[in-house]
């Protein structure tokens, strides 16, 4: 999978593969350590931005964090905290060191060009009021102190201390971003959002291929150095690790969907704007700067070199009407809304209003069905009694802190002898997701590779597993299962 998605961003212009690393799967047991990934990336001819956190927020899991941490005595996440910066920094320097051994920092000749620590913590810094501040320092003395050879990056961090640059994230980075906050570091966008994060229930959020290439366009005129997509391909949470809320599904709006697919326009558009921009390297970099209105609404970006090599970024900001205006004694017709890209200060390359790229739909074609009684077996899972089990309290126990989050179900008990002719009702007020109740059950556990599974028998009952069996369809085409019918649950597959 990851080498086509791989292989499909370079093919859409892009050259650096920004990836967070989840402390939670690459240590989700204290001690036992999983990295990988980077060298792929690397095969393919791109960069890395590593982003080591360790919080990293992603809409996955506690942010990234194992939930072993929770259990660790006086510990305060993500503040000037003893017990949090000693397993912070083992983390951090244990990526590092592993990184460093395989030479996969820039400095020793890999694709690892930049690092970040931290995520958007000036959000929350001043809920630990000068605890916050302290350990925004500290994070920062210890990624650099790590001796990277690269540069460090705290996201959404305004004053993030020297020599770690702050950059921005959000959907108009061109419009909103203060800017570095010193001359020497760059002006960088780390997360550009293509849609957004969609909880149960909502709707979807689309934002046009028009307007991210105009913020794209519009950051990089203003002297924008690096612009990454949020996402570019965000697949799919399995199991439980999405965020509280968050749907599996995940920026399935990107230029790549969350199967890996092209989706069109908005992968062609973005890969026609990098095209243009790329044209613009060597005025980038070493031009003059300078701008100029155009109009009440309009105006010019321009990147000079001494030997005349000129780029221009010429802006019209009316959302309503387009513009027509002189540049270099020429005149130009600029779309409402739009940014033209012109890599030699004369020939429109690209405008970011004009789509050329035709539309295309995601199709399915169903390969199996699973609709005879006959392919399905079924177990019904017992229901507990208090004297049956062995862990035992006379309080109402936390679910997370008893079950280390290895099990989505804890059950609760209470015993009432309703002595009155009166009916009685039960009522529970809760935060979760799923409630069963039931009154006089019994119990009794299996593992799933134990039961006695049966014949489908066509009805439903709660807490019942269903099983069948089938060959993955020919062909790299990505596979999907349909379960809606099936109603909310859980499902494994070859396990």
């Amino acid at each position: 999978m990851w080498p086509s998605i791989i292989a499909k961003a370079k093919k859409g212009g892009i050259d650096v593969i920004q990836t967070n690393v989840f402390w939670n799967l690459h240590e989700s047991q204290q001690g036992q350590w999983r990295v990988r990934f980077i060298r792929e990336v690397q095969a393919h001819g791109l960069y890395v931005c590593l982003r080591i956190g360790p919080f990293i927020e992603s809409e996955w899991t506690y942010g990234g964090f194992p939930f072993w941490l929770h259990d660790v005595p006086g510990i305060v996440f993500r503040s000037d905290n003893g017990p949090f910066k000693y397993y912070m920094q083992k983390w951090v320097t244990k990526v590092v060191n592993m990184m460093k051994s395989e030479k996969l920092y820039a400095s020793q000749g890999g694709p690892i060009i930049l690092s970040q620590i931290e995520n958007e913590y000036q959000r929350i810094e001043g809920a630990f009021q000068e605890k916050g501040s302290r350990y925004v320092h500290w994070a920062a003395g210890l990624a650099v102190g790590l001796q990277t050879g690269v540069p460090w990056i705290m996201c959404s961090q305004q004053d993030a201390p020297d020599p770690v640059i702050n950059t921005c994230n959000g959907f108009k980075c061109g419009v909103k971003f203060e800017g570095p906050n010193s001359p020497n570091k760059p002006s960088m966008w780390t997360e550009n959002w293509t849609s957004f994060l969609q909880r149960y229930g909502q709707e979807v959020f689309m934002r046009s291929a028009t307007d991210i290439a105009f913020q794209v366009a519009l950051f990089i005129a203003k002297k924008g150095s690096y612009v990454n997509y949020y996402m570019y391909h965000g697949g799919t949470n399995f199991g439980r690790t999405a965020a509280a809320k968050i749907i599996t599904s995940y920026y399935d709006q990107a230029p790549l969907d969350e199967y890996g697919l092209i989706r069109q326009p908005l992968w062609g558009h973005l890969k026609q704007l990098h095209a243009a921009i790329s044209l613009c390297t060597n005025p980038l970099l070493s031009g003059a700067y300078e701008t100029s209105s155009l109009g009440q609404l309009q105006d010019a970006f321009v990147f000079k070199r001494k030997s005349g090599e000129c780029a221009a970024f010429l802006v019209n900001n009316d959302n309503s009407t387009n513009a027509g205006v002189h540049f270099q004694n020429i005149s130009f017709q600029l779309p409402r809304m739009s940014i033209s890209i012109l890599p030699d200060c004369k020939n429109v390359a690209f405008s970011t209003a004009k789509v050329s790229t035709q539309y295309n739909t995601r199709s399915m074609t169903v390969r199996h069905k699973f609709d005879s009684i006959g392919r399905w077996e079924e177990y019904k899972e017992p229901i507990p009694t208090f004297s049956n089990v062995s862990l035992r309290a006379k309080k109402l126990l936390d679910q997370m802190s008893t079950t280390k989050d290895t099990s989505d179900y804890l059950w609760y008990t209470v015993s009432f002898q309703h002595d009155s002719d009166a009916q009685a009702e039960l009522s529970v007020l809760s935060t979760a997701h799923v409630l069963h109740a039931f009154v006089n059950g019994a119990y009794t556990e299996h593992g799933s590779d134990k039961v006695q599974w049966s014949r489908f028998q066509g009805t439903h009952h709660r807490l019942t597993w269903y099983k069948t069996l089938f060959d993955a369809p020919a062909g790299n085409d990505p596979p999907a299962l349909n379960l809606g019918s099936m109603g909310k649950g859980e499902v494994w597959v070859n396990d």
